[in-house]
């Protein structure tokens, strides 16, 4: 896994979760975010604050499967 192939990912399925990316990559959470910081810091992904697909505010649910990444299409 690198950085390119983690792009390609990205542009393909626009939105993933951490887990899915984990999932996807066979690696660690903290591995991951630590490449998608590159993204980020790049302006082509950015990291989605959503609320649980339940509604609750107890936020109970595990960290990687909330925390969502989007790939930003650029238009020139």
């Amino acid at each position: 896994m690198n950085l390119i192939e983690i792009k390609k990912h990205m542009m393909q399925v626009k939105m993933a979760t951490l887990s899915s990316l984990c999932l996807v990559f066979k690696t660690q959470p903290e591995t991951l975010r630590c490449l998608l910081q590159h993204w980020i810091r790049k302006g082509k992904v950015r990291q989605c604050m959503r609320k649980p697909a339940c509604g609750s505010k107890c936020f109970k649910c595990p960290t990687e499967t909330t925390e969502i990444y989007e790939w930003v299409e650029v238009l020139a």
